[in-house]
């Protein structure tokens, strides 16, 4: 681990040399493809650092108390002693999993999809409580959030609707919340109080660059045609929403949410370049699936991955058995020790297979 450690730090400060180059510096596009290899290697640079400091602070207590001292300060000496050896262990724990493999994708921004699955009504309600918490969610991160594309019914909720979480590392959030979430609770609409079962599905898609996809034009088809639903004047009068289809792969994005067509075709962009970087991304994952099967499932939209419910004011995670008891600050967005317990399950898998 050591070995390793120190390899990280000889190539953080390798680069720390070409980001201070004048000729680097000249090529905007190396110099911040340098600037961040530097950026993501600082936590664990930091820690290493911080972990030989307490290395040498553990070497010299040990020598100081191998020799006569006087009460007070071998009192003082075993003291700090104590406190580097509890850092010590810390540290121990940590590095560990700052050296495992990173998602590439984790400091991205992500396009979020919900939709309503079984339940209609009650289920595109409960699509519109999700999205509400994913919002709070953001917006308590400090996070930027941009619509993209909305489907809304009559009563509040949707039955589709597609937004950015626009901030550094909101990929390595999120990601946990792909699959189908189940809520039991008696809707508003039912006269007889029976608890009724819907779900929904979501899908968090790493936002991808021009770098990451190259789409070619000449494979896509664009159509145009009048927007549908609530809305503005611009609904049913101009062809302003966008229809996108991808020819080679058959995928098809579409966005309607904006009055100016174009608008609306650089956001049906950004969904089907996030669209094709997951499809690639499961294309590889399909090659080395029998080399790494983790127990904390991130991107099956038919696994069922949490349950809400509203008579026992319950949430429960499926995947690693947690349940809160809180739902109504889950649904306000208060979702952070989930997402905890779902980052701690999956590095404890990856360090067993690394072991």
């Amino acid at each position: 681990m050591l070995n390793k450690l120190q390899a990280v730090e000889d190539k953080y400060m390798e680069l720390e040399s070409l980001i201070s180059d004048p000729a680097v510096m000249a090529d905007m596009k190396e110099w911040q493809k340098y600037t961040r290899e530097h950026a993501k290697l600082s936590e664990i640079v930091a820690k290493y650092r911080e972990y030989k400091q307490v290395q040498q602070a553990l070497k010299e207590a040990r020598e100081m108390l191998k020799e006569k001292l006087d009460a007070d300060f071998r009192e003082m000496v075993e003291a700090e002693f104590s406190e580097m050896k509890e850092k010590n262990a810390k540290l121990e724990e940590e590095l560990p999993i700052l050296l495992l493999p990173k998602d590439p994708n984790d400091d991205k921004s992500v396009i979020v999809e919900i939709r309503g699955g079984a339940g209609g009504d009650e289920a595109a309600l409960f699509a519109g409580d999700l999205f509400r918490m994913y919002m709070r969610f953001a917006e308590a991160q400090g996070w930027r959030t941009e619509m993209l594309d909305s489907n809304p019914t009559g009563l509040g909720g949707f039955k589709e609707v597609v937004f950015v979480i626009d901030g550094y590392g909101a990929y390595s959030k999120l990601k946990y919340e792909s699959g189908v979430h189940r809520v039991q609770r008696v809707p508003a609409t039912e006269s007889s109080g029976r608890i009724h079962t819907s779900t929904v599905t979501v899908a968090v898609l790493p936002e991808a660059e021009d770098v990451d996809i190259d789409v070619n034009q000449n494979d896509l088809r664009i159509d145009t045609y009048c927007a549908s639903g609530a809305g503005g004047q611009h609904v049913n009068k101009t062809e302003s929403a966008v229809r996108i289809t991808h020819l080679p792969t058959g995928v098809v994005v579409q966005c309607q949410d904006e009055k100016s067509q174009l608008k609306n075709r650089d956001k049906a962009m950004r969904v089907l370049r996030a669209k094709l970087l997951e499809l690639a991304e499961e294309q590889q994952r399909a090659e080395v699936a029998e080399n790494r099967k983790s127990q904390v499932g991130t991107g099956d939209r038919s696994e069922r991955i949490r349950t809400y419910n509203f008579p026992q004011g319950r949430v429960t995670d499926h995947r690693v058995g947690l349940t809160l008891h809180k739902l109504d600050f889950v649904l306000n967005g208060d979702i952070e020790e989930l997402i905890t317990a779902l980052v701690t399950a999956d590095q404890s898998e990856k360090l067993k297979q690394v072991e």
